[in-house]
């Protein structure tokens, strides 16, 4: 347990040391979409309803960005580690893939919750945050970063180059983030649009969220957590198979 214990403080130090950069940037940038969006839409736009769009677009937001966060986290660690070298150490130790792979996620699971609860704080200024399941809150948001954060490890140890990893960013993670109803109610999407977001893993973790808060989703809340903890099991059995073989860390 010592060693789990090691790895967690230090990839929380990690992200913590250059808190400006990880923590407080992605509070400005959900500012900035808040802001710009709620301006346009405001008093335009009514979503299950009764409820005002600006409401609406904060546990968007917030889920938005901690899905992002947790991704970076593990994801940038891992490849940082296997370009210069220093991965070597964490092979050598004695922890299991299983520890490995707990002391990633866990890690990443912090600093999606703390972006997460900065951009609450951000937002409670523009909007009264009404929240009708804190328990459905608290669920989604520990298993929405767990999932992108197993997500970033398997992101990580596959890329052997930057470029690769952006490109995981730039044509999966931004598009299904995008595409999830940060931004919108995919009721209000054309047929098939509103189909293929379905196949949208994002979508459940959004909607399922934004339950939590307003006691109303685009589907059943037991649907969007089922599809979640299905997706979580998925991703950390192969994070911690590709631990367990070396897959592009020990060859």
């Amino acid at each position: 347990m010592i060693g789990l214990w090691t790895l967690f403080l230090k990839e929380v130090r990690r992200f913590w040391n250059v808190g400006f950069q990880t923590v407080a940037a992605p509070v400005i940038t959900a500012l900035l979409y808040l802001m710009i969006f709620g301006q346009v839409l405001q008093g335009h736009v009514k979503v299950y309803g009764t409820i005002d769009y600006v409401s609406f677009l904060v546990p968007g937001l917030v889920m938005m960005s901690v899905l992002q966060n947790a991704f970076a986290n593990t994801s940038s660690s891992m490849i940082q580690s296997k370009i210069t070298g220093n991965l070597v150490f964490l092979l050598l130790s004695p922890l299991t893939p299983l520890q490995m792979f707990v002391g990633y996620v866990a890690a990443a699971v912090v600093r999606g919750v703390a972006v997460g609860l900065g951009v609450m704080l951000a937002t409670v200024w523009f909007v009264d945050i009404q929240i009708a399941h804190i328990g459905w809150v608290l669920l989604f948001l520990v298993a929405g970063a767990a999932l992108l954060g197993a997500m970033g490890l398997v992101a990580g140890i596959w890329a052997e180059k930057f470029d690769q990893l952006a490109a995981f960013q730039n044509f999966i993670i931004m598009p299904a983030t995008f595409l999830s109803g940060v931004f919108y109610s995919i009721e209000s999407l054309p047929p098939f649009w509103q189909n293929l977001s379905h196949f949208n893993p994002f979508f459940y973790m959004i909607d399922g969220f934004r339950y939590g808060f307003f006691g109303q989703s685009d589907v059943p809340y037991g649907r969007s957590l089922a599809v979640v903890l299905v997706a979580l099991a998925a991703l950390s059995v192969l994070a911690v198979s590709m631990l367990k073989r070396g897959y592009k860390l020990r060859h």
